[in-house]
């Protein structure tokens, strides 16, 4: 690791160092935040545009089973979570400025291919498992734009800074759910040629592939702008360097920790649609429509990690780790045992129980990534960041894998257990009197 040191900063940040006041420059630390912010919520739009379009694909002439749905769904968290492996190495080896401009630039290979695919209902179900899989760069950025935020900002303000933008950018999330059912019902300007699909469940016409369509210019702007202004400063380490995280007991609890929070939020983000219309049957047969429900979790989960940030930085970060996993348990155990298939009387203290969940995720989130540059050094922090990011982004893929094979019971008994090994985690190892590294 390099990190230079002077009594003022140079203007190509050759000596930049946060924690020292004469080396570090506030403006540009929030400006770039704001930058890489917006970049991730694109990203993460981008991650979840399958989840938003895959559910109608049946209503334009596609013939897709409820199992090779699931795998659609599904697919862009296997893919996030392989692209995080790879993403957690890049922050010290290609430098903040060209990270951001070519993960912004990437984000159009998935976003053309759905704009394009979906207009054709002869496309193999092949061709549509390989652009979900695309759509998983979106997810693979936050282990590297994460990582990379944490050097521009002392450890007493990292709470904030990176519960702001994992918080703003998680709403991308529902942005893109919310967006989406309101985006198909019309042609964006300048793009009549593409004309609309026939939509059996509206009775008329749809854009569906403006889902993917209108994040395009979006993509764009997030490149040029990081390329006019982000630059890179000096933490520099290769990829033996970057290894050394894995020999800390440190980095595979807060694993553990963040496969709860972030795991069970971005699986259920994925698929509650399609577990509510599973479950109940879905409007046409007197159920609740579960595109109402898709993107209320989600924002919920991703504000309360945005707001809590300040608060880990003030009463430490260990404290909410453990407060939202206790929340989080106690949601998995009401979900449970309002799980009733078809009986939709069950459904307000299901959907309860599932939000819950998703509010609670917001403090281990929060909580977490305030632990985990408190408890390493700056570049350590930085790839336990990446690593621990890297494995809970699997959530969509397994929790899509498991709803589809073992059902949705025996997954949230699952999710119990594992929440309460959670709690235990927390409190032994950062909470209680002598815990061993309070944060």
């Amino acid at each position: 690791m390099t990190v230079a040191t002077g009594s003022e900063l140079k203007p190509d940040l050759s000596n930049w160092n946060a924690e020292n006041p004469a080396t570090w420059d506030p403006k540009r630390a929030w400006w770039t935040l704001t930058i890489t912010t917006y970049t991730m919520f694109v990203s993460f739009s981008t991650w979840y545009v399958v989840s938003a379009v895959a559910p109608r694909l049946n209503e334009i002439g596609f013939a897709l089973d409820p199992g090779q749905l699931y795998w659609i769904v599904a697919i862009p968290g296997l893919s996030a979570g392989l692209l995080r492996l790879v993403f957690m190495f890049l922050p010290p080896i290609l430098g903040s400025r060209t990270l951001v401009v070519l993960s912004s630039l990437l984000l159009l290979i998935p976003l053309l291919g759905w704009t394009f695919a979906v207009r054709n209902s002869d496309t193999p179900f092949w061709v549509l498992m390989v652009l979900a899989f695309c759509a998983g760069i979106g997810g693979g950025t936050f282990s590297g734009f994460m990582p990379s935020t944490s050097y521009f900002f002392p450890k007493r303000l990292s709470g904030t800074a990176l519960g702001l933008q994992a918080g703003l950018g998680n709403f991308g999330i529902s942005f893109i759910q919310l967006l989406t059912p309101w985006v198909v019902g019309f042609g964006l300007f300048g793009t009549a040629a593409l004309t609309p699909q026939y939509s059996d469940a509206e009775g008329g016409y749809i854009w569906l592939h403006n889902g993917g369509l209108v994040l395009i210019p979006w993509v764009l702007l997030a490149a040029v702008v990081a390329f006019i202004y982000i630059r890179r400063v000096p933490v520099k380490a290769n990829f033996r360097d970057q290894m050394d995280i894995f020999r800390l007991k440190h980095t595979w609890i807060q694993t553990v920790l963040y496969v709860m929070g972030f795991g069970l939020f971005s699986g259920l983000s994925a698929q509650t649609a399609l577990l509510i219309k599973n479950l109940y049957g879905g409007p046409a047969a007197g159920g609740p429509n579960g595109m109402l429900f898709a993107f209320i979790g989600p924002a919920i989960g991703a504000l309360v990690r945005a707001a809590w940030g300040p608060l880990c930085d003030k009463f430490g970060g260990g404290v909410w780790t453990l407060t939202g996993a206790i929340g989080m348990l106690i949601g998995c155990v009401v979900t449970t045992i309002f799980l009733i298939p078809g009986d939709v009387a069950h459904f307000p203290g299901f959907i309860t129980g599932i939000l819950i969940i998703f509010f609670f995720s917001g403090l281990v989130n929060a909580g977490t990534f305030k632990q985990m540059p408190t408890i390493f050094p700056k570049r350590q922090a930085g790839g336990a960041i990446g690593f621990t990011a890297s494995i809970a982004a699997f959530g969509p893929f397994f929790v899509g894998i498991l709803l589809s094979t073992v059902g949705p019971v025996p997954f949230f008994i699952w999710s119990v257990i594992l929440c309460a090994v959670c709690v235990w985690l927390a409190w032994w190892y950062y909470v209680r009197p002598g815990a061993e590294a309070k944060s």
